[in-house]
C-alpha cells in the first residue's frame, strides 16, 4: 500500500496536540500524580500511560493494520508489518514531575526507514515537524542549521547520567574531552528536545546514549535541517539505530565531536 507520509503526519500531529492537552493538564498538578518506578532514575506516571494510550488510539483507529511501539504498554502488531509508529509520549518524565519543559515525540517507519516525524513541546507549544526528502519546520517554518561555527561558540547537549545509569563505559570521559574547548554544555533532559535543538540551531551539537524511540523522530529533523547523525564513531543507522549511541550535529561540530568522542575509546 502506498501512502503519502504528509497525510499521515497531519493526523499524528493531531494526536500529539491531543496528547499535548491531556498532559498538560497534568502537568498543572503534577503534586498530586502517583509516581512509579520502572529501573533506577526512569519513572513513570499516569499522564505516561494516559498520553499513550491516546496516541494509540487515534493512529490505530485510521490506521488499524498499521504497529505501533510506544515507552509504556507491549508492542501491538498489525497486519501490515511495513508500517510502524514509535511513541514516547512523555520524553523527560522526570522534567514533567518536576515542572521542566518535556516533549510528546512520534515517528512513523516504513520498512525499517523513518519517513516523517514529530517532536511537540506542550510547554511552549512548539511542534516540530519532518517528513523524509521535504525538510524539517518549527510551527510551520522551515530549518535550515548553519554548516558550522567556532569551537569556541560550540553549545552541545549530553545526559550525565550517574553510574547505575550509565550504560556505556566512559560517560563522564567523552564529557571532559569536550567541554573545555568549547562555548558550553546543556543539558535539557529530553533526547528528543535536544535533537529538535540541534535541527533549529539553538544547539550545534548533541550526544549520549538514549532509546530510540526517543530520538527517530529527532533524527530525521536534524537530517532534514541539513546535520549529520552518525554513532560516536562515525557509523550509520545500522548501529545506533540499536545501540543509541549518538551523535546529531551541524557537519562542523559533527566533526569535532567525532574526533574527540571516539579518541576516548571504542565500542566493540
Amino acid at each position: 500500500m502506498s501512502i503519502d507520509p504528509a497525510i499521515v503526519l497531519a493526523d499524528m500531529i493531531e494526536a500529539a496536540r491531543r496528547a499535548g492537552a491531556l498532559t498538560i493538564e497534568h502537568f498543572h498538578r503534577r503534586e498530586t500524580l502517583k509516581i512509579g518506578v520502572k529501573g533506577p532514575g526512569d519513572f513513570v506516571s499516569i499522564a505516561d500511560e494516559q498520553s499513550e494510550t491516546l496516541i494509540r488510539d487515534h493512529l490505530l483507529t485510521r490506521y488499524p493494520d498499521w504497529s505501533l511501539s510506544g515507552e509504556e504498554f507491549p508492542p501491538v502488531e498489525g497486519k501490515d508489518d511495513t508500517y510502524r509508529f514509535l511513541v514516547d509520549p512523555i520524553d523527560g518524565t522526570t522534567n514533567f514531575l518536576w515542572g521542566l519543559d518535556y516533549t510528546i515525540t512520534i515517528a512513523l517507519r516504513r520498512a525499517g526507514e523513518t519517513i516523517c516525524g514529530l517532536v511537540y513541546n506542550p510547554v511552549t507549544d512548539e511542534m516540530f515537524t519532518a517528513v523524509k526528502g521535504q525538510g524539517a519546520y518549527l510551527n510551520g517554518k522551515r530549518l535550515e542549521m548553519r554548516d558550522s561555527v567556532d569551537v569556541s561558540q560550540m553549545v552541545v547537549g549530553t545526559g550525565l547520567p550517574t553510574p547505575n545509569l550509565s550504560m556505556h563505559p566512559g560517560a563522564y570521559a567523552r564529557l571532559d574531552a569536550i567541554r573545555a574547548p568549547i562555548g558550553a554544555v546543556r543539558v535539557l533532559g529530553s533526547a528528543a528536545n535536544c535533537c529538535a535543538y540541534v535541527a533549529c540551531g539553538r544547539f550545534t551539537g548533541y550526544f549520549e546514549q538514549t532509546g530510540f524511540v526517543d530520538t527517530a523522530a529527532g533524527i530525521l529533523l536534524v537530517e532534514e535541517a541539513g546535520g549529520v547523525v552518525t554513532d560516536w564513531w562515525g557509523r550509520g543507522p545500522e548501529l545506533f539505530e540499536k545501540s543509541g549511541l549518538l551523535i546529531v550535529a551541524n557537519p562542523g561540530t559533527h566533526r569535532f565531536l567525532l574526533n574527540q568522542l571516539s579518541s576516548v575509546e571504542r565500542a566493540d
